[in-house]
């Protein structure tokens, strides 16, 4: 490319050196050598550039991608790559006539979004359908879009994991809804599918299934130890969220790569209590991330947090005029990004860093 852009592993438990933030840029013609120590649950994770002022458009235009964490360790879910365990990468585009992607055709006050639902960057994908049961990692990969995902025979999906890892336990769901960065694994059962079924974002149908002659397999869900969600906790942290468009910021302030906003010691477990403020025309969700590290959430608004996102997460969904308290345990030293995963919010300041010493 013509223009500088960064490499981040979105997802990832790595220093602050190897996590591709904005302070990391690879300038056009150069290369960057990235060394990652991984040492965390087994995830679908993904990458995607990180440069201050440009990270929108670029993922708009292709650069983001999907990361497997694996192991060697058996256990008992699907796991055999475009067979019964397949990704979805789901983005919204927008395309000029002659069928480049259009970044500026639809940008509005809080960010991009387009008429065309693509998976893997395809349009009106199929899947021929081979075991009883399929595994899908659903990645929502959109700049600003969230996405109720739904089956067209109105079945149930059975979600197993969270960004990080699996749930306490499996969640049966007719609607998964993920914000920008969000990811799920589901099961979906094609045992009573006679000949096709799809998969639907906001009803619009993106991926259709085709069933033939499926083989059986003995499915047997792990299930993960049940962690203490205390509720009522004291936050450690607060920051609140506020306002739309190139109005943006977090606790008052917009996104200064000379500023330090929090400090935190590695190995100390804190609370952060995530306000989103309501402005004069109701407010947006905003999906909250944070990088090199992954989370639980403990509650919301006082109240215990969803079943559906009971695993391991680094993005979480934060409505209008609600708080949700997470528990954080920075492994990795370094100075990393938390921001609002709707692109252009991030790029418009709606970011803080924090510093994780020894």
């Amino acid at each position: 490319m013509d223009e500088p852009t960064t490499f981040h592993w979105h997802g990832l438990v790595i220093p602050a050196d190897m996590d591709g933030g904005p302070h990391q840029t690879v300038a056009p013609g150069e290369r960057a050598q990235v060394r990652l120590d991984i040492d965390q649950e087994p995830s679908t994770l993904w990458f995607h550039p990180h440069p201050m002022g440009s990270t929108a458009e670029q993922v708009y235009k292709g650069l983001a991608g999907l990361l497997y964490v694996t192991n060697d360790t058996p256990n008992g879910l699907p796991n055999e790559y475009g067979v019964d365990d397949i990704p979805l990468i789901v983005q919204d585009r927008r395309f000029t006539p002659n069928g480049g992607l259009d970044y500026d055709a639809h940008m509005n006050v809080d960010g991009t979004t387009g008429d065309t639902i693509l998976a893997n960057g395809a349009i009106n994908t199929t899947f021929d359908v081979q075991t009883e049961t399929l595994r899908v990692r659903l990645v929502n990969g959109s700049n600003a879009r969230d996405f109720d995902f739904t089956l067209s025979n109105e079945a149930e999906m059975t979600q197993i994991a969270t960004e990080g890892g699996p749930l306490e336990r499996p969640i049966p769901l007719r609607t998964i809804t993920l914000t920008p960065g969000e990811r799920a694994e589901v099961l979906i059962d094609f045992s009573q599918v006679e000949d096709v079924a799809a998969l639907k974002a906001d009803g619009v149908t993106f991926t259709t299934f085709r069933v033939g002659e499926l083989d059986k397999a003995s499915i047997k869900i792990p299930v993960t130890e049940t962690m203490e969600r205390s509720t009522d906790k004291t936050a450690d942290r607060r920051l609140t969220l506020f306002g739309f468009g190139n109005m943006v910021s977090i606790n008052g302030k917009t996104y200064d790569p000379e500023r330090i906003d929090i400090e935190a010691k590695r190995g100390d477990t804190e609370v952060w209590e995530i306000e989103n403020k309501p402005d004069m025309m109701g407010g947006m969700t905003h999906p909250f991330h944070i990088h090199g590290v992954q989370f639980r959430v403990i509650s919301r608004d006082g109240n215990p947090t969803y079943d559906q996102e009971k695993g391991w997460k680094d993005t979480v969904a934060v409505a209008p005029d609600e708080r949700v308290k997470i528990e954080i345990t920075f492994t990795k030293t370094g100075t990393f990004m938390y921001h609002c995963h709707i692109l252009e919010h991030e790029e418009n300041g709606m970011m803080g860093q924090v510093k994780v010493t020894e």
